[in-house]
């Protein structure tokens, strides 16, 4: 952290520098950026950076300052229709669209800072030609600075879409996002018809009010509780389950390895959409699954011994609290046993020889060869994708959906956060959106800067934890 300010106050102070130590052509740059090329006969370079400054102001001045003027209420004039009867037609007053106004204030917002960064290093440069000059060395041509585009710094080259590809795809959107968190944008507040605003930290005041009177705070705790135990289960169940499963296949003594293999690849091949549709139609109240259950006596004997309610005449699979936490667990180990399973193999193949000979020839048994060389081979190999599957099951929408997509709460403080027993994070945020009657869009926002803060938080200290150290001379 002290090396990151630290280079803050360097990048600055060399821009006081350049200002302060700047020639005519270099401190004219401060007005005009192109001037600094200019003045060293950089014609081409000093036409482009002057053309950026106008386009920079051009849009500023006339788009952007429009909504930045507007963000700290987020429009106040309300849309209204009024019906002409001399012309039979309705007409629009010019209202304010919220939506519009944040966007592109965010937008504008983002130009600014990019400018005076770009202003900043331009200074900076010009600065360097003038010394270079005074020095007497070489100042690079337009024809030379593009070769050194393609050769030495090429990587910049290269890099220069995909990164402004980041800023659009995910920069914004994160941004508007986080934005919206502090809001009052659902349904009743939705843009163009009606406007939103500002209301601080009122929404997550509501999702972190721990106590029965807040549906939303009550709802979160729990809910979050349950992301964190189904993606510690999901990641795990399928990793070990995967590895055991490649060393079953890959035994020596097991027949038909190529069939084996191919039956278990099949759940990979056929889409979830289909899969887990059917798999929760099975598991259903009136599914293949209780049917049989029901005739082989299981339903009774679950009665009997008090697992189950007296009242229902059906196993509740995917119905009731518990009983669907444990079951999307299981489905899940079947989806993801086998991809783990084929990672796997390829990596027991992998495993130094010598290392499992050295050991059996010291007397150690099948059970201590995995535990003490075959799982922390694995585990160094697999561990960032161990962590990328953590990751992705906490925001596994398609089993828990799709499975428990009928689920019904019969808890009415979850139903009053339109949640229930069986979200996870993810899942909560998509029903709060999609809900017609409400399209809490603010809590949403919410939600998912909750969501981004636990799944980097977790990746950053894992990832550091992991590759701490230089452990690869040990699987040498």
């Amino acid at each position: 952290m002290k090396k990151f300010f630290k280079g803050i106050g360097q990048y600055f102070a060399n821009f006081g520098t350049a200002v302060a130590k700047g020639d005519l052509w270099t401190r004219l740059s401060l007005v005009i950026m192109g001037m600094g090329y200019f003045g060293r006969k950089q014609i081409v370079k000093g036409i482009l950076m002057t053309l950026i400054e106008i386009g920079f102001f051009m849009f500023t001045f006339q788009f952007s300052l429009t909504y930045l003027a507007k963000l700290g209420t987020l429009g106040t004039v309300q849309r209204e229709e009024v019906f002409d009867p001399l012309t039979l037609t309705k007409t629009v007053n010019d209202y304010d669209n919220s939506l519009l106004i944040l966007l592109c204030s965010i937008i504008g917002i983002l130009f600014i800072v990019a400018f005076i960064l770009l202003y900043i290093s331009n200074m900076k440069t010009v600065y360097r030609l003038q010394q270079m000059k005074e020095e007497g060395k070489h100042i690079n041509t337009f024809r030379e600075d593009c070769r050194q585009m393609i050769n030495n710094k090429f990587y910049i080259t290269l890099l220069t879409l995909p990164s402004l590809g980041v800023i659009i795809i995910n920069v914004i959107p994160i941004l508007f996002m986080v934005c919206v968190a502090f809001t009052n944008y659902d349904a009743a507040h939705m843009p163009p018809s009606n406007l939103f605003t500002w209301v601080g930290l009122k929404n997550w005041g509501t999702l972190f009010s721990f106590n029965r009177n807040s549906g939303f705070g009550y709802a979160f705790i729990r809910i979050l509780g349950w992301t964190l135990v189904w993606a510690a289960f999901a990641t795990f169940t399928t990793y070990i389950g995967g590895i055991l499963l490649a060393k079953f296949i890959n035994n020596n003594n097991t027949k038909c390895k190529k069939l084996w293999r191919s039956l278990f690849v099949v759940t990979i091949a056929i889409p979830q959409f289909v899969t887990l549709l059917l798999v929760s139609k099975m598991f259903g109240t009136y599914g293949i699954v209780n049917g049989f259950c029901s005739r082989i006596g299981l339903t009774s004997f679950l009665k009997d011994i008090g697992l189950l309610s007296g009242s229902l005449n059906y196993i509740p699979f995917l119905s009731k609290p518990g009983w669907a936490h444990v079951m999307v667990i299981l489905i899940n180990i079947w989806i993801g046993v086998p991809y783990q399973m084929l990672i796997a193999t390829g990596i027991l193949m992998n495993i130094p020889n010598d290392q499992l000979e050295s050991a059996r020839i010291d007397g150690a048994t099948n059970f201590q060869i995995f535990w003490k060389i075959t799982m922390p081979y694995m585990l160094f190999v697999t561990g960032p994708s161990l962590i990328t599957s953590f990751i992705g099951n906490i925001n596994n929408f398609n089993v828990i959906f799709l499975l428990t997509g009928d689920y019904v709460t019969t808890n009415p403080m979850y139903a009053m956060a339109n949640a229930s027993e069986t979200d996870l994070l993810i899942t909560w945020l998509f029903k709060i959106t999609t809900n017609s009657t409400t399209k809490q869009y603010y809590m949403a926002s919410v939600i998912g800067i909750v969501v981004f803060v636990i799944c980097a938080g977790l990746t950053l200290v894992t990832f550091s934890r992991m590759t701490k150290g230089d452990r690869e001379e040990v699987y040498q």
